[in-house]
């Protein structure tokens, strides 16, 4: 974890892929026993806030020096004052999980293929393992 601070393409991927792929697009904070349900996606996808919304771009999370950094739409765990509880744990096993899957595998675009699969807002992913 330590190397983390010294890693910020990669940290910058991580909250692209969070951004991008919104897995959950619903937030719950809790105010005084009244539960307000957020619409995470209108933000994560809000042209106001991000240039190309539909496009894949980890540079959003990298200033111009290419440092990390962080963006106040960025809210993929929640919004309002009582965010996730588990939020920096997670944060810490994302990372951990995406640079153990980065150091056992070569991810690269295979040429003339067609994509494996496509996610949510025509994400296309494509890849070739090499063990």
């Amino acid at each position: 974890m330590a190397d983390r601070v010294d890693m910020p393409y990669t940290e910058a991927v991580i909250h692209e892929i969070q951004r991008f792929g919104d897995v959950v697009p619903l937030g719950f904070p809790k105010k005084a026993g009244t539960s307000i349900t957020v619409n995470l996606s209108s933000v994560l996808h809000d042209p106001n806030e991000w240039e190309t919304p539909n496009t894949f771009n980890p540079g959003y999370f990298l200033n111009e020096n290419g440092q990390f950094r962080k963006r106040d739409a960025f809210l993929p765990f929640s919004a309002g004052k009582r965010p996730c509880l588990g939020e920096q744990l997670a944060r810490q096993v994302i990372f951990l999980f995406f640079t153990s899957l980065l150091q056992q595998f070569t991810v690269t675009k295979y040429p003339g293929e067609e994509p494996i699969f496509v996610l949510m807002y025509k994400c296309v992913i494509y890849y070739n393992m090499h063990i």
